[in-house]
């Protein structure tokens, strides 16, 4: 017999203020860093010029904070807007604590609220609290967001 592994979570899914802690992580490279920082136009010299960094607050190349948001949420992907429709709304994007290169991003998630649709029945909206870590567990960045999500086909 054949088995077939969901990807993401229908609205059911999820229950209020239980915490996700996502499996995947990322390393950020120094390739990552500089391609993002190129792609965005993003060409502060703290994030792409090591002896200008090197003689500032930090001492050394700091990750662009964008990238380590968009980074943050891609590893929730597969278990909290897998299944989205649509992501409404992201809030309160705040960032903890310097990222640097070779540093490695892992992230949990906590279930802060579910909404059903009044006007249609096959989705609802879930809104969550992400926090991004080091290795070190340092907190990084944290986020709101509000996603959504289809139900469970009848």
């Amino acid at each position: 017999m054949e088995e077939f592994i969901s990807f993401g979570r229908y609205f059911e899914d999820f229950t209020v203020n239980n915490t996700i802690h996502h499996s995947l992580g990322k390393t950020i490279f120094e390739s990552d860093n500089n391609f993002f920082s190129l792609l965005t136009m993003n060409h502060h010299p703290v994030h792409i010029d090591v002896n200008y960094a090197k003689n500032n607050q930090h001492g050394e190349v700091l990750v662009v904070g964008i990238l380590v948001f968009s980074i943050a949420v891609g590893l929730t992907v597969s278990e909290i807007s897998g299944k989205a429709i649509a992501n409404l709304e992201y809030e309160s994007i705040i960032h903890l604590n310097p990222v640097h290169i070779n540093d490695t991003i892992y992230v949990r998630t906590k279930i802060l609220d579910k909404i059903e649709s009044k006007s249609k029945p096959d989705r609802g909206i879930v809104y969550v609290e992400t926090t991004g870590y080091n290795q070190n567990k340092i907190a990084v960045i944290k986020f709101r967001r509000k996603v959504l999500v289809k139900r469970k086909p009848e």
